[in-house]
């Protein structure tokens, strides 16, 4: 059953590295797989995005990918979000949280599709 915890860690890793956020595989594998309802797979996932933000941001500092001035700028507000929706969905229902999330998926792909398909198009008229 660990290996189940090492494969979904590693797919929400994954896809939070390439920018696409792991939350938008990693809440799904943890209520679906594990059984976890929808508040603590989000309390995990934000969890989580502590300890892998910092190290991306460290890391960017240390290659010189970045300054660390905007780094730690654009930081607060991230830090602030994340204490306010937390504290916020600490008190809303399991089954608006669940719906909101699909919803938010839903719309995540649709966007996604619609820059995919504008961005093909766009490069066959060139």
């Amino acid at each position: 059953m660990e290996f189940i915890y090492v494969l979904i860690g590693f797919f929400g890793g994954i896809l939070g590295g390439m920018g696409m956020g792991g939350g938008t595989i990693l809440i799904p594998l943890l209520t679906t797989f594990l059984g976890l309802y929808q508040k603590q797979a989000q309390f995990l996932n934000i969890f989580s995005f502590i300890f892998m933000s910092a190290f991306i941001v460290t890391y960017n500092i240390k290659q010189k990918f970045t300054d660390p001035f905007p780094a730690i700028i654009f930081s607060l507000p991230g830090i602030v979000s994340s204490i306010i929706s937390s504290l916020l969905v600490k008190n809303l229902p399991e089954s608006f949280l669940k719906i909101a999330f699909g919803v938010f998926l839903i719309i995540l792909s649709v966007v996604q599709l619609v820059f995919l398909l504008s961005k093909k198009n766009g490069k066959s008229s060139n």
